[in-house]
């Protein structure tokens, strides 16, 4: 299949050791079954030019839909039987623990589908795996990011008057294709100069040890870097679509997470799928091929150190206007497989 490639002296091996040396973070992770691969189960290798199966953007839309709207209805139900809302604290709780359920399971469905359909750059290298000593700290890295997101957005936008019947689908559309476009624009800069400047480049070395990431290696970042990927970013981009005069509510705003969590996850999966980051902009994106490709992020870590390319995490829009594209190797148009399409499941 290769040669494996490793992300630092730190060589994972903990997954063939025997189980009674594992730590608990370590069983946790086996527990929940958030690994890239089973050991035990065969990933197909593809070259470079084989055809490439391509994800229709309605699954991904119905997956993130489906998984978002559970902690909603929830609410709703109980809205509905005690006549009144959940206080701010116990909607803190319901979404964070929505927010940590929907990203476990998007890792073992992106598992499911590397055995199905195989990685990028398969023929040369594995994907790497979290480094044995590190492996606490990405799960800690896994639940500061769905707790300070909820945190942030209940604090920002929760209001006890609003209940979740009242939410605005016509504003809905609107959101999920400004959010992802406005939040990449700050990623997109913030990124940036994480690699083109020394004293930034040493918070963001650490996430660039992985050259074939895999979803957990997603969190794989110094403490400094997560503060603007967990926080800092999120936040500029509320502010700047309220700012713009969008009303970015609650439940419009916890659905808008849920879209950009799985481009994060889905970004670093590495999968063998031509798939882009569903949005309610993407046909416009197309227009313009400005539209992001898994391919696209994985030549970034792949590609790119100190210098680099494909900047941004959810489109390209801004790597189009700034001339940081880098050309893709598998996900070509002239690869992509209509005819055999690639199935997610929805649950």
């Amino acid at each position: 299949m290769g040669v494996q490639s490793t992300i630092n002296s730190s060589k994972p091996t903990w997954r063939k050791t025997d189980r009674n040396s594992w730590t608990r973070y370590q069983k946790l992770v086996n527990a929940l079954g958030i690994y890239h691969v089973s050991l035990k189960k065969k990933v197909p290798v593809h070259q470079k030019d084989d055809p490439m199966p391509n994800l229709p953007d309605w699954r991904m839309h119905c997956w993130i839909l489906i998984h978002a709207f559970i902690p909603i209805a929830i609410q709703q139900i109980y809205c509905s039987l005690f006549n009144r809302n959940l206080h701010p604290i116990a909607a803190f709780f319901l979404y964070s623990t929505a927010f940590k359920c929907n990203g476990i399971r998007e890792i073992q469905i992106l598992r499911q589908l590397g055995h199905r359909y195989g990685f990028l750059d398969g023929d040369k290298h594995f994907r790497d795996e979290v480094p044995d000593d590190s492996v606490a700290k990405v799960l800690y890295s896994l639940v500061s990011t769905a707790t300070f997101r909820c945190m942030i957005g209940v604090m920002l936008s929760y209001r006890r008057s609003q209940l979740p019947s009242s939410l605005s689908f016509p504003w809905l559309v609107v959101e999920i294709g400004a959010y992802s476009v406005v939040l990449d624009f700050w990623f997109y800069w913030y990124h940036r100069c994480m690699h083109e400047f020394d004293g930034l480049w040493k918070y963001h070395r650490t996430h660039h040890l992985t050259k074939h990431p895999n979803p957990l290696l997603t969190l794989y970042a110094d403490y400094e870097q997560e503060i603007f990927d967990i926080a800092g970013i999120p936040l500029m981009a509320y502010g700047t679509l309220k700012l713009m005069g969008l009303p970015m509510g609650f439940y419009e705003w916890w659905i808008c997470q849920q879209y950009v969590v799985f481009t994060e996850l889905f970004g670093h999966s590495g999968l063998r799928i031509y798939a882009t980051p569903p949005s309610t902009v993407t046909w416009l994106l197309r227009l313009f091929d400005a539209e992001l490709q898994t391919e696209d992020h994985d030549l970034h870590h792949r590609k790119g150190w100190r210098k680099s390319h494909n900047y941004g995490k959810q489109t390209l829009v801004w790597d189009r206007l700034f001339n940081t594209c880098h050309p893709r190797i598998e996900a070509t148009k002239e690869n992509v497989d209509y005819d055999n399409p690639a199935i997610m499941p929805l649950f």
